[in-house]
């Protein structure tokens, strides 16, 4: 009876997965806004903007507070929405970045559900819309994204027309296949059937597959203790990548912990890095 019981929980775990199409694996969205950016002493533009479908999508535009070096575009993670992921770039402007942050379909104010195709196209919504304001120079964009958004700005940069003059990534899993095998792997219930259910998730939009396609300097940040996508990605990106490449292994770090936990560290580095290779006017 009990082995009866156990397989009926693990059909029943199957049928959901394959009907979602593994989407509850990669996307956790949040409606309300937490805060606002003027809560926490930053000037901030409100956007609303479409996506390539249409999709209504919203975000921040927040102005560098000193002669303008760069424009930052951020690309946040599975959860939550950018009232809490700001905690990531909240302290750009104030180093002279201009920093655009905005939600992916299904998140905060934007519309729609989330999907990997539409998230996708947001993304790249995102970057044309910050490409074409009058207030920004389109010879100084960065792309900055953490975790699934790591993945996404990596895909992003690949396929893009939009010159870019830096693409930063943390925490990024470089395949959406081996990220979906890793976390069925993790549940004795779904380890039997990793493989399979990670075929139900497409992989047209691995990072792996195009990183190499990259041609502005990328910078590869992971934690070595990162629970939540092993530093193991990080490795496969790295090697996959050519041209200019750089891999910074954050000692003891979890996820996205380099600005945050280890930001001592990796916020002054960061800023280092940048005016090194964004060109100066």
């Amino acid at each position: 009876m009990k082995i009866i019981k156990t397989f009926h929980a693990v059909l029943a775990i199957t049928l959901v997965i394959f009907l979602s199409g593994c989407a509850g694996l990669f996307f956790y969205p949040q409606k309300e806004l937490l805060r606002t950016p003027d809560q926490i002493g930053l000037e901030y533009e409100d956007v609303s903007f479409t996506s390539t479908d249409g999709t209504h999508l919203h975000g921040w535009f927040l102005p560098a507070q000193q002669d303008v070096k760069g424009t930052i575009v951020f690309y946040h993670g599975n959860a939550e929405n950018i009232s809490t992921h700001i905690g990531a770039v909240y302290w750009l402007p104030a180093a002279g970045y201009n920093v655009f942050l905005f939600d992916y379909r299904g998140y905060g104010s934007s519309g729609g559900r989330a999907s990997i195709k539409g998230v996708h196209e947001d993304a790249r919504a995102a970057l044309q819309y910050v490409h074409d304001r009058a207030d920004v120079d389109p010879q100084r964009l960065v792309l900055f994204g953490q975790s699934l958004g790591g993945a996404i700005a990596i895909y992003t940069a690949a396929t893009t027309d939009i010159p870019l003059a830096v693409v930063v990534v943390e925490s990024a899993f470089s395949d959406y296949h081996k990220i979906t095998r890793e976390k069925f792997a993790d549940f004795f219930l779904t380890w039997p059937l990793q493989w399979p259910l990670s075929y139900t998730v497409t992989d047209r939009y691995s990072p792996v597959k195009v990183v190499a396609d990259i041609t502005s300097p990328l910078l590869i940040i992971h934690g070595d203790a990162d629970t939540v996508v092993p530093v193991e990605h990080a490795y496969d990106l790295y090697q996959a990548a050519t041209g200019d490449k750089t891999l910074w292994i954050v000692k003891g770090g979890g996820h996205t912990a380099a600005f945050g936990a280890y930001h001592e560290e990796y916020r002054p580095r960061l800023l280092s890095y940048l005016e090194t290779k964004i060109k100066p006017d």
